[in-house]
């Protein structure tokens, strides 16, 4: 259960009405760390308002890989399972807590009625669409036109910026296959940025110092 005030601090672009309404039909669930909370091709039944943790969107590939897409922090929410609610489709990504997670659940039958009543609802979406957006073309300049290295940079800082912390908790492994690379590539790189004196290669984590740029 959240109340209206709690909705009006977690998203300070809402008015009174709204939050009222969230209230009232919304559910709060929460997420372990690790839990998926979707998937390609599954049935999108709510959309989630993040409002504690991280959560991160992927696009699965047909080789098995999947491209990172963009994090979810509180008080947002997924553009792209908005647009596959208002044409009710599947969902077309999958999304993953990243650390313990908290959402409002609200029912996608509420949609039509929070976008007809609510005019703070409508510009919240349409900014969601936007600051995605962005985020997207970010990512796929980074894919596009840079070189391995210089994409592990840009992930490496994004990685800081989202989780508010120095000290990431990431496998080479698991750092190869958000990029798409292989775990010998992003090894031999990040020994590079450590002799660099840009991070320092724990066990267990990887701890940043000063990224160049």
């Amino acid at each position: 259960m959240i109340t209206t005030e709690e909705i009006l601090g977690l998203f300070p672009s809402f008015d009174r009405p709204l939050a009222e309404t969230i209230a009232q039909h919304a559910s709060l669930q929460r997420f372990r760390e690790g839990t998926t909370l979707i998937r390609t091709g599954q049935q999108i039944r709510s959309i989630l308002l993040i409002t504690a943790g991280l959560v991160k969107l992927s696009r699965e590939e047909e080789d098995g890989g999947e491209f990172f897409m963009y994090y979810l922090q509180p008080g947002q929410a997924c553009a792209l399972s908005l647009m596959c609610t208002a044409k009710d489709q599947r969902s077309e990504v999958t999304a993953v807590a990243t650390e313990d997670t908290e959402a409002l659940a609200i029912p996608v039958a509420l949609m039509d009625t929070l976008m007809r009543e609510h005019r703070r609802w409508y510009v919240y979406v349409l900014e969601t669409y936007r600051s995605r957006f962005g985020e997207l073309l970010n990512t796929i300049d980074q894919i596009a036109f840079r070189n391995m290295d210089q994409r592990l940079l840009f992930y490496l800082k994004k990685q800081q910026e989202v989780s508010g912390t120095a000290r990431l908790s990431l496998s080479n492994t698991a750092i190869a296959k958000e990029l798409n690379s292989s775990r010998e590539v992003i090894s031999r790189l990040m020994k590079q940025l450590a002799e660099k004196g840009y991070i320092t290669q724990h066990k267990g984590y990887t701890e940043i110092l000063k990224l160049p740029g």
